[in-house]
């Protein structure tokens, strides 16, 4: 089930941030603040680092309102921006120095285990979290951001066939990684 969120009123917010609005640009901020940082917590794996990638896509987001393209939809706009941030901030802890071990495990809990304290949830999150991040991204964006496959082919920068491959073998990969923690799928 899908929560209506305004999108026919979205069109002309957008629109009236384009042009300076500040309420409408606060009405954005607050409207793609929780998609965006759950995007970003599932491909990032940490709290802090998608909080800060959720924000700094917000703030591109602003930024570069007179680039989008109305004939597109926002969602695959800003889940594009998102993604490309996401991959920023890979690159950036690839290259990082540390002063001090690196922390190998987070103990914070995810919004899904937040969400249900069921064995089988956390077991699929884990599942969920051992997908490289080219399956986990496709999964992420269709089955809980709800994107159609065209939506997250322009979002990706992808042909369509190759998201519908990715899909497929990404809950392949889920099912089996899932099944080998002692799940049932």
């Amino acid at each position: 089930m899908r929560l209506h969120h305004g999108e026919d009123l979205e069109p002309a917010r957008i629109a009236a941030a384009r042009d300076g609005d500040e309420s409408a640009k606060a009405w954005l901020v607050d409207r793609w603040t929780a998609p965006t940082y759950r995007f970003c917590r599932r491909m990032l794996k940490n709290d802090e680092d998608a909080r800060d990638a959720a924000q700094e896509t917000l703030v591109k987001v602003l930024r570069n309102l007179d680039q989008y393209d109305a004939s597109r939809k926002f969602s695959t706009w800003v889940f594009g921006i998102a993604r490309n941030t996401c991959i920023d901030e890979h690159r950036r802890r690839k290259r990082r120095v540390w002063d001090e071990p690196r922390d190998t495990v987070d103990t914070g809990p995810t919004p899904l285990q937040v969400a249900s304290t069921n064995e089988r949830a956390e077991r699929l999150s884990s599942a969920l979290e051992g997908l490289p991040p080219m399956y986990r991204e496709v999964l992420v964006l269709y089955h809980f951001e709800h994107l159609k496959y065209c939506e997250i082919a322009e979002a990706l920068d992808l042909p369509m066939g190759t998201v519908m491959n990715r899909i497929f073998r990404a809950r392949r990969k889920l099912r089996d990684i899932y099944e080998e923690s002692g799940g049932e799928s």
